[in-house]
């Protein structure tokens, strides 16, 4: 394994997962600026835009607990988003997929808390359904999040073998 990388040549990923911030804040400020509450509108027969907000965590979980759980989700990715700065920082150079994933989850932990800081909740637009059926609405930091983690889960299965096949591990 490689020596880790450091602050500095993380920059790249870092800069990464300052565009995905970027994006999901412009992304929700323009669905906020043109949308009233719950409107829609249509995009493709199993996708709409639409306007919600999420005081909650994923699939709205303890939205209704009264406040207190802004500040518990707000503690939780705060410390995430620090872990994250770091492990990038120490991750080796040669560990592109990890840092991808990382920087991702990064991205999107982060774009989530700027919402929960400014606005109490989380702005979600993106409405996926099948007739009846409907998955909770989401945003660009929850996609970010989701890729990360799943690029993170490729990581363990494909990087673990590369690992394991460079150091004559079995």
């Amino acid at each position: 394994m490689m020596a880790p990388r450091g602050y500095a040549a993380a920059t790249p990923w870092y800069l990464f997962a300052i565009a995905l911030v970027a994006i999901d804040q412009l992304s929700k400020y323009l669905v906020q600026a043109n949308f009233e509450l719950y409107e829609r509108l249509p995009l493709l027969p199993l996708l709409d835009l639409t306007l919600v907000y999420n005081e909650g965590a994923a699939w709205s979980f303890l939205s209704d607990a009264g406040g207190w759980q802004r500040w518990l989700f707000t503690t939780i990715s705060s410390v995430v988003s620090v872990v994250l700065v770091i492990w990038i920082a120490r991750t080796a150079a040669n560990e592109t997929l990890l840092c991808f994933a990382l920087a991702a989850i990064l991205g999107g932990a982060v774009g989530n808390l700027i919402d929960r800081v400014m606005l109490g909740k989380v702005v979600d637009f993106v409405l996926v359904y099948y007739k009846d059926w409907y998955f909770p609405a989401f945003n660009v930091a929850d996609a970010a999040i989701t890729v990360g983690a799943a690029a993170m889960l490729l990581d363990i299965f494909v990087g673990g073998e590369k690992s394991g096949q460079q150091t004559g591990a079995v």
